[in-house]
């Protein structure tokens, strides 16, 4: 049996209550610096859209867009966070459509875990092609309460899932979840699902990822947002963001 770490234990094991009531937390941070020039458009390669574009990236984000933007745009998201679900639902078409197909921005999404379902849906929205990374996260935000409540209202259940060996926990997670039906509805099939959850080596990842760059970067809670490395301050949606993205020269 895997002898998991204590970050991965903490994702797993901490109570579901207090996951969920990281969402929205914010930390104070630097103020906001003067307008930058307006940066020009840079057309994507011919036959191409921006928009369309994944990397990837070492931080194990998965960017969308020009990976030379002068403007980096990163969310730290929760799959479970109800201002997230907001922000996907109210601003994440616009920016893809009006700032990242312009190539002006690009937008780099990585997960912030708040407990154990959290974990699941993270491992299975990377389970396909890279290229579904996002679009996935958006069908889990659409369709959030349909997800989670199954978890919520199953306690007991959840909680003997994560005395089960490593390779059997997210699997038997997912399965009171109704997550094997919700993904393969939307092309990843249940054998591909089972598969990427028994990869307890990935997960572990996942959960360190999150809990060693939530420390470096003091990622108290999601959304929140940084352009070009600058955490935004009092930044949880579509109409706090445009401004910052605009006052940083996508304009």
């Amino acid at each position: 049996m895997l002898r998991l770490r204590r970050t991965l234990f903490v994702a797993l094991a901490a109570p579901l209550a207090l996951a969920l009531a990281a969402c929205g937390d914010k930390a104070a941070t630097e103020g906001g610096s003067a307008p930058a020039a307006p940066v020009a458009a840079m057309p994507a390669p011919a036959g191409t859209a921006w928009r369309d574009m994944v990397t990837v990236t070492e931080a194990d984000g998965y960017l969308i867009g020009n990976p030379d933007a002068p403007i980096k745009l990163v969310e730290y998201a929760s799959l479970t966070c109800p201002a997230c679900a907001a922000f996907s639902r109210e601003g994440v078409e616009e920016l893809k459509e009006e700032y990242v197909n312009s190539g002006r921005v690009s937008f780099e999404l990585r997960n912030q875990i708040h407990g154990p379902h959290d974990l699941a849906l993270a491992t299975l929205v990377r389970c396909g092609d890279d290229q579904t990374f996002h679009p996935l996260s958006d069908q889990v935000w659409a369709n959030l309460e349909t997800l989670v409540s199954p978890i919520l209202s199953n306690q007991p259940a959840v909680e003997q899932a994560l005395t089960l060996p490593p390779e059997q926990r997210l699997v038997t997670l997912a399965q009171i979840g109704g997550f094997y039906d919700f993904f393969a509805a939307r092309g990843l099939s249940e054998d591909q699902a089972r598969t990427c959850l028994a990869d307890s080596a990935a997960y572990t990842r996942i959960a360190e990822n999150s809990n060693r760059q939530s420390q470096e970067l003091n990622i108290t809670g999601t959304p929140t947002f940084l352009i070009n490395g600058r955490k935004l301050d009092g930044v949880g949606g579509w109409a706090q963001l445009e401004p910052e993205l605009q006052r940083a020269g996508a304009r």
